[in-house]
């Protein structure tokens, strides 16, 4: 990895920070006072670090859902829909099977908005290559038709008729519920989030499967040109990206919710498209940033009762860093090093030349 790489993200949310930091102060607000509670909200006890963690988990899945796609050449922004569509799958499936109350049901639920994530993203892949659509425009459009199916069906067929005021499903029982790590708040899902991270990343970066999609995302003719299959692939890379999305949303219902809800539409699928642009769509490098933007979200309501700032502040600062991460990518073909020459000649002043003696001045001119 290039420093280059590592500088302009950091740089992106550094200028982000700031520029946040002087909209709070035009609404009254000490900006240092909100960085440190953005910090510690985020990071500053054992409570911040468990609702940290705990957002940080479905961030992981969604932006897997963008990176994978992006590393075969295509652009997907509907991992919101798979992620709806998962956590409905797996809060639909009791209803139509008898599910074991134990690990293996829960594996079931997980699966089943595995499956349903994967097809829906694979969709607008399929679209790319057999007609041409363009995938951002389908799979993002593809996800409106998501979340209106999927309040169709729980304000309708599937929705618990003891839910009055906010429309849900039935409850998962608690057998199927995904339980938290050594007692504490943050559920198994963290687990799935790094280990689908780390299991990706290695795949694309060790097998030949992995090194097929990257070249037909990094170079199309090349793939042409030496026979792989490149359709196969790139359905591959979109069936596995929203798999990871619909899991994150069969987590969510398992571990958080227990019951498909208005609440399961929460934004992880577009914050996942920021993770996944800053991790510049690396596996591995999803793990922190997920952490960090989690840490973000987890830090809004104590900026709310500090500061008065309304909850949703912190998605300005998503907002914020999104555009300055996507304006940094025009930086990357400048040449630095051409620059940094140019500006050392400005500050070095040109060497100048003793003047003529006088005589020979006089000499010259006769």
């Amino acid at each position: 990895m290039r420093a280059l790489d590592v500088c302009l993200p950091v740089g992106a949310l550094a200028a982000a920070l700031l520029l946040f930091g002087g909209f709070v102060w035009l609404g009254g607000a000490s900006p240092v006072e909100t960085w440190a509670i953005l910090f510690k909200g985020a990071f500053g006890d054992w409570f911040s670090w468990q609702n940290t963690l705990q957002r940080a988990a479905p961030l992981m899945l969604t932006a897997l859902c963008v990176a994978l796609p992006a590393r075969a050449g295509l652009i997907i922004i509907g991992g919101e829909g798979a992620v709806v569509l998962g956590g409905l799958a797996a809060a639909a499936l009791p209803y139509a099977i008898p599910l074991p109350g134990n690990i293996v049901g829960t594996a079931m639920l997980c699966i089943a908005g595995m499956v349903i994530g994967a097809a829906w993203i694979a969709l607008a892949g399929a679209l790319r290559q057999y007609r041409g659509v363009n995938e951002t425009i389908s799979s993002l459009l593809l996800a409106y038709t998501a979340i209106a199916l999927f309040k169709q069906l729980v304000e309708g067929p599937l929705r618990d008729p003891k839910t009055l005021n906010k429309p849900s499903t039935r409850s998962l029982v608690e057998t199927l519920q995904i339980g938290g790590i050594a007692g504490s708040d943050v559920h198994w899902g963290l687990v799935l989030g790094v280990v689908a991270c780390v299991g990706l990343g290695l795949w694309l970066a060790f097998t030949p499967g992995g090194f097929a999609v990257r070249v037909v995302g990094g170079n199309p003719r090349t793939a042409q040109l030496v026979g792989l299959p490149a359709s196969r692939l790139i359905l591959l890379a979109c069936a596995l990206g929203g798999a990871a999305a619909g899991l994150a949303g069969a987590v969510e219902v398992a571990a958080v919710h227990t019951n498909a809800n208005a609440s399961l539409i929460a934004g992880y699928g577009y914050a996942g498209i920021l993770v996944a642009f800053i991790a510049r769509q690396s596996p591995f490098a999803i793990i922190p940033v997920a952490i960090l933007f989690g840490g973000f979200g987890a830090a809004g309501s104590l900026l709310q009762r500090r500061l008065g700032l309304p909850d949703a502040s912190v998605q300005v600062l998503q907002g914020i860093a999104f555009v300055l991460i996507l304006a940094s990518e025009s930086l990357r073909s400048v040449d630095w090093a051409a620059v940094a020459k140019r500006w050392r000649q400005r500050a070095t002043p040109e060497p100048v030349e003793p003047a003529a003696p006088l005589a020979a001045a006089k000499e010259g001119a006769a």
